[in-house]
């Protein structure tokens, strides 16, 4: 029987003469790509390969086929599409990294595309495909050369009709955790339905991908608190949703985050693609670092020109025990740190969950934190927590040993203790279903010569509805945001200790931002979806603004 790509091609890390691809398919076989063989791995009864190319000509473009078993199987024969490309660094030309973060797999036609307005199912046009339709009928030297996904890059609690209709037929949703994923399988149909798209397959096959988990990718909330941690651990199928949470991110997203370099070195991934069936030694390799929180970093980084990109993991390492929540463990901050150092033109930290909010939501994230660690008796802090968990208070703000830390290593980078004070410190999020870019400010004599920003882009398809948009709106109000501070200061809330203002934004919609970086020159744009009146998808420009 002749095998067949069941998902991918996805264009994964690239340098200047390295590449990385990854594919499923419906068999074991041996995948080849531009002459590089790899055969497949085998997790839980499906088949995958990351093929890894060398020997590419920088700044080069390399137009592709896949080959299974020496039979072309992409691009399909009836396709329509641009040939798939890898798009080698080490040019002078600009660079466009497009970000963002939240995308649900939903239809598009009907009432899923329609606005998204209270009680209405719609969800609008997806951001991303938008885009690629657009790189579609664009020349190649306008397509973004990189794409951040910062986290939801599937929901195990929301959209993904045709998943939970499997679900349904499969096993019942009568007993928790209902219609939501709980094993491997079924998390094998959300990637499936969320990344089967022509244009979604075809972009991500042209466009290198990082990719970075938040809490939907596992379970909403998701370490949030240490109640919520407690609770979960006692419900009978969170440990068997968690293994397989862990299993399929490695399979799905991590592995192709990783260099060629990196893979050599990393010991799970030469055990499991040494060939056949590896599910068991996967499996119990997840089911430690569930048990224990030890066993990887997440956390990775890229080097892409002049510019470093440091993805940082703020969800798995969490630590939310009594007495002290941190982002992440003293281990992995110790890595970021080290990596921020360094002489870089630009330095771009990727970390799902924005580090500054608009101000109002800030402090009272703080507030919330002090009063639940018992700054106002055990009785409000029971409140508190159960207001944390009801409105999402597990932003940087909420995490203020974490807040400080990230502000120390700006401090840092930016005035030169670290090596070349770059020209500009981004941080780019999603997470908050809206959008906006901030400018920090550090108090006078820090040093700090950098041109300091948060970028924030979400949803590229998971839009809010009016409601939502007032409490957002409202959030930025300068007014509440002073009355805010003086609430959190009476609960013993430390002081930020820097200062942002908000350059551009809140913007709503399905959105995908781009960062432009040329030398030491940034730009930040950002374009949101709309239909034209000839009734064709478009993305168009709300601002775009240099920042250094």
């Amino acid at each position: 029987m002749t095998p067949q790509l069941k998902l991918g091609p996805l264009l994964r890390y690239v340098s200047e003469t390295e590449a990385t691809v990854w594919v499923e398919t419906d068999q074991a076989c041996e995948v080849e790509v531009l002459g590089h063989r790899a055969e497949t791995f085998c997790v839980e009864a499906h088949h995958y390969a990351l093929v890894v190319i060398t020997g590419l000509e920088p700044a080069g473009s390399h137009e592709y086929e896949v080959a299974l078993d020496g039979a072309t199987c992409w691009p399909a024969a009836d396709s329509d599409l641009p040939p798939s490309v890898i798009r080698t660094l080490g040019g002078d030309d600009p660079l466009d990294i497009c970000f963002g973060s939240c995308r649900v797999a939903l239809p598009h036609e009907g009432p899923y595309i329609e606005p998204k307005d209270e009680g209405d199912e719609g969800f609008e046009f997806d951001a991303l495909r938008v885009l690629a339709n657009q790189m579609v009928h664009s020349d190649r030297h306008k397509w973004p050369e990189l794409l951040f996904l910062l986290g939801d890059q599937v929901y195990v609690d929301e959209g993904s009709p045709e998943t939970r209709e499997k679900i349904r037929e499969r096993r019942g949703t009568d007993e928790p955790p209902g219609d939501e994923v709980t094993d491997f399988e079924e998390y094998t149909w959300l990637y499936q339905e969320s990344w089967s798209d022509p244009l979604i397959r075809w972009l991500f096959s042209t466009v290198s991908t990082s990719m970075v988990w938040d809490d939907h990718d596992m379970s909403d909330d998701w370490n949030i608190s240490r109640s919520w941690v407690e609770e979960m651990n006692q419900k009978p199928w969170w440990h068997h949703r968690a293994v397989a949470g862990i299993e399929s991110y490695w399979v799905y997203q991590h592995i192709g985050n990783l260099s060629p370099r990196e893979l050599e070195d990393s010991e799970i991934y030469q055990e499991v693609a040494d060939g056949g069936n590896q599910s068991e030694a996967l499996r119990d390799w997840a089911a430690e670092i569930d048990s224990t929180g030890h066993g990887t970093r997440w956390s990775f980084c890229r080097d892409i020109g002049g510019v470093r990109a440091i993805f940082m993991d703020s969800r798995a390492g969490r630590v939310v025990e009594h007495g002290r929540r941190a982002i992440m463990d003293d281990n992995e901050w110790e890595w970021i740190v080290d990596h921020a150092t360094g002489d870089f033109d630009h330095l771009l930290i990727s970390t799902t969950v924005p580090y500054v909010l608009a101000p109002s939501l800030h402090h009272f994230e703080a507030w919330n934190e002090r009063v639940g660690a018992g700054a106002w008796g055990m009785g409000a802090a029971r409140l508190a927590e159960k207001a944390r968990r009801a409105v999402d208070f597990d932003h940087w703000g909420s995490f203020a040993e974490s807040f400080a830390r990230m502000r120390e290593l700006l401090v840092e980078v930016g005035s030169g203790e670290r090596g070349r004070a770059p020209a500009s410190i981004v941080i780019l999020s999603g997470d908050v279903h809206h959008a906006y870019l901030a400018e920090i400010g550090f108090p006078r004599g820090t040093g700090v010569e950098s041109h300091v920003y948060q970028a924030v882009c979400s949803p590229y398809r998971n839009p809010l509805d009016e409601r939502e948009r007032l409490v957002i709106r409202t959030s930025f109000n300068r007014v509440l945001a002073r009355f805010m501070a003086a609430l959190a200061r009476s609960a013993g809330a430390q002081e930020p200790g820097i200062d942002w203002r908000l350059s551009e934004g809140p913007y709503f919609d399905n959105q995908v931002a781009t960062i432009r970086l040329d030398g030491r020159q940034a730009i930040v744009q950002l374009d949101k979806t709309f239909q034209g009146d000839d009734g064709k998808r478009r993305l168009e420009c709300v601002f775009e603004r240099r920042i250094s």
